[in-house]
């Protein structure tokens, strides 16, 4: 099991979970960061860092945001490794709880 970067994530970017993760398993992309699964070594250190509350345990993935898991999965692949707390975009706190935010992800 790990963990998993969910919808809220997207445009909102927030690195506070990056920076407490003991093995290095975050992945940066334009606008949205994922979890390897094959190093998340479910911790639980990120779920309560992240101000958008898009971290969610693979267990008690909602039933609409379960395709996410894959898709860190896949995106983890393609996607540098980021290791330091950077700051967010300038309107993160704007798109923090909008709904509907996949057709806004960048790959």
């Amino acid at each position: 099991m790990s963990y998993v970067v969910t919808e809220n994530c997207i445009k909102c970017k927030y690195t506070d979970c990056v920076e407490v993760c003991p093995v290095d398993c975050f992945h940066e992309g334009p606008n949205f960061l994922v979890i390897d699964p094959e190093e998340c070594i479910d911790c639980t250190l990120c779920e309560p860092e992240c101000p958008a509350e898009a971290i969610f345990s693979e267990d008690d993935l909602p039933p609409e945001m379960e395709h996410y898991a894959q898709l860190n999965a896949e995106l983890a692949q393609q996607w540098p490794l980021i290791t330091e707390k950077k700051d967010p975009p300038p309107d993160a706190e704007d798109w923090n709880g909008v709904p509907d935010k996949f057709q806004h992800l960048e790959r």
